[in-house]
């Protein structure tokens, strides 16, 4: 019964609120202008009339199987649809030799095939003949970052396109014409309609979801702020740890930090534990930013930011995960230097090359009496006890030039660091 509900383009009444607004054109659909407007790429295939494979890449709710649903309807192709989660090779092999039939026709077939990221790499490489022979245009729907997920013969096959997360003129929209179905407008005052489109955190089948359940409540005052909160349960966000959306927001993090912006900095911080990241690998996070990024402009960087892993060590979530935000802002407002990283990339360089060049003899260990016959640390001058406390000696291999790996940039601690290597340098010369 449902098939036939489908088939005439009419919902039963039973039907969830997103299904009954599903979008009935291209034009109806919200929030993808940038694929559907005019001069989209998709609304120029359309347009052209002949549509090529792509794979649809956006989070939950933005409407990537309704896309593929109205392209199908837009383009007189017909529709098969498949999961990647129910579908194995059986069910591949039926939908390729449906499409064959089809084409013999006269009849060209959009195979849907949602969650695609899921089918194994043998899988994947199996819709490649069926696509090259245009047996079937396929229409990939991923929340996966398809660089990672999709073999690379298939995606030189396929045009990506990528959905974006509804913004709220958007999801608003989407209420509006809710409300229109429903012939009444939901019982929220304006601060609670607004409380209720971030908590959709973009996703418009959520949305909607949200809103079928205002719309059954009692008739009575609307709801504000905390009354809605208590109504609605909040969905934990949309984080997975070991997916992309993980790098992204330890990119978004680590990049804050670099870039001084302690607001930015908790924010992101904030996010992934609110997504459920682990707060010690943050804490190592925390620790690489205090070496590579801050450097000896703020040595007391890396103290703070190993006495905030101990701290949250020593008292656990909630309360340690106060300790990280504390280096996190320390680390934002720190001045910042990369010299001992870039200095320490150059000297490995240096080490590779020349590897095999021992350290002049009178620098060398001399425990032994021959080993002091053969001139092992013969001349060499203890520093303290030179002037100046420099000695202004030569500490690098014997055939090896001096080189300068360290070179500070002369922000905060480093300001005067480099005043005594500029000083050595002038007393290494005379000497």
């Amino acid at each position: 019964m449902s098939d036939l509900f489908e088939a005439s383009g009419v919902h039963p009444p039973d039907a969830p609120l997103a299904e009954r607004l599903r979008p009935r054109g291209l034009e109806e659909v919200v929030g993808q202008d940038h694929l559907l407007g005019p001069g989209g790429p998709i609304r120029r295939m359309v347009e052209a009339g002949r549509l090529g494979s792509m794979i649809l890449w956006g989070p939950p709710g933005t409407g990537k199987t309704t896309i593929a649903r109205l392209l199908a309807q837009a383009a007189g192709y017909q529709f098969q649809s498949l999961s990647a989660v129910f579908s194995g090779v059986a069910d591949l092999r039926k939908a390729f030799e449906t499409a064959r039939g089809r084409r013999a026709a006269g009849q060209s077939t959009l195979l849907f095939v949602d969650e695609i990221h899921r089918f194994n790499r043998a899988q994947q490489d199996g819709f490649l003949p069926f696509v090259e022979e245009g047996i079937v245009t396929l229409v990939g729907a991923t929340t996966e970052n398809p660089s990672f997920e999709l073999n690379g013969a298939l995606l030189s096959r396929s045009q990506v396109y990528v959905l974006k997360r509804l913004d709220d003129p958007a999801l608003d929209q989407l209420l509006t014409r809710a409300e229109a179905a429903e012939a009444r407008a939901l019982p929220l005052t304006p601060e609670a309609r607004q409380a209720l489109l971030a908590l959709a955190d973009g996703d418009g089948r959520y949305l909607l979801t949200m809103a079928e359940v205002l719309f059954a409540l009692p008739d009575a005052e609307p709801l504000d702020v905390q009354a809605l909160a208590g109504t609605l349960q909040r969905r934990a966000p949309a984080y997975d740890k070991s997916r992309e959306e993980h790098y992204n927001l330890i990119s978004a993090l680590h990049k804050s930090v670099r870039g001084s912006d302690p607001d930015a900095a908790l924010y992101w911080l904030a996010r992934m534990l609110n997504g459920g990241e682990d707060p010690l690998y943050l804490a190592r996070r925390i620790v690489r930013m205090a070496v590579e990024d801050v450097g000896q402009a703020d040595p007391l960087s890396l103290l703070v930011a190993n006495a905030a892993k101990d701290t949250y060590d020593f008292l656990g979530s909630p309360e340690g995960e106060l300790a990280l935000a504390q280096a996190v802002v320390h680390l934002a407002t720190a001045p910042k230097s990369v010299a001992v990283y870039k200095a320490y990339g150059a000297a490995k360089k240096a080490a590779h090359e020349t590897g095999s060049l021992m350290p002049p003899a009178n620098i060398r260990n001399a425990p032994t009496k021959l080993l002091k016959e053969l001139g092992y640390g013969k001349g060499y001058q203890y520093d303290p006890d030179a002037e100046d406390g420099f000695s202004g000696a030569n500490y690098f291999p014997e055939g090896m030039d001096r080189r300068t790996f360290y070179d500070p940039p002369g922000e905060g601690h480093e300001a005067k660091v480099r005043e005594r290597l500029e000083r050595w340098a002038e007393l290494r010369a005379k000497r």
